[in-house]
């Protein structure tokens, strides 16, 4: 089920970024949760205990969009490292873009690591195209050296 988040969701929001490692901070997740401009979702799973009686839901995924003039843009997808690969993604991705069009955004807004090749097939497969390349703009991933461009991607709504 996707849902957006809200400042009673926190603890849950930052034990899932502390484990998908997306590299939005702490305090950034506080302030999109407050910013009226910010819409943040979650993808929850209901947990089963023993197979059969609900033990509650669990947060496998969230991402954060924010309303501008007349684009968004999206700021963060976070999946779980065990959930990735199964279609969560996806599926946020797909809720971002909805949200954008009911706000009537022109274009939907993305940056992206140059390394990360699954980020950007999906962002790929739900159509969005490189708009450019900042260089050397985020610090290199861990255990790697130097500095590691950005790629500007979007898609028209």
């Amino acid at each position: 089920m996707i849902s957006p988040l809200s400042t009673a969701d926190s603890a849950e929001l930052q034990a899932l970024e502390a484990q998908a490692n997306s590299g939005i901070s702490s305090q950034h997740l506080r302030d999109a949760l407050d910013d009226p401009n910010s819409l943040v979702i979650g993808y929850w799973q209901q947990e089963a205990l023993f197979g059969q009686v609900s033990a509650g839901e669990l947060l496998l995924g969230y991402a954060i969009v924010v309303r501008l003039p007349f684009e968004a843009e999206l700021q963060a997808i976070g999946v779980l490292p065990q959930k990735q690969g199964q279609g969560v993604g996806g599926k946020l991705l797909g809720e971002v873009v909805a949200r954008a069009r009911q706000w009537q955004s022109e274009r939907l807004l993305l940056e992206v690591r140059a390394s990360n090749q699954r980020a950007i097939r999906l962002y790929q497969h739900y159509e969005f195209n490189e708009d450019g390349r900042r260089r050397g703009y985020y610090p290199a991933a861990q255990s790697a050296a130097g500095r590691e461009d950005a790629l500007l991607m979007s898609r028209l709504l």
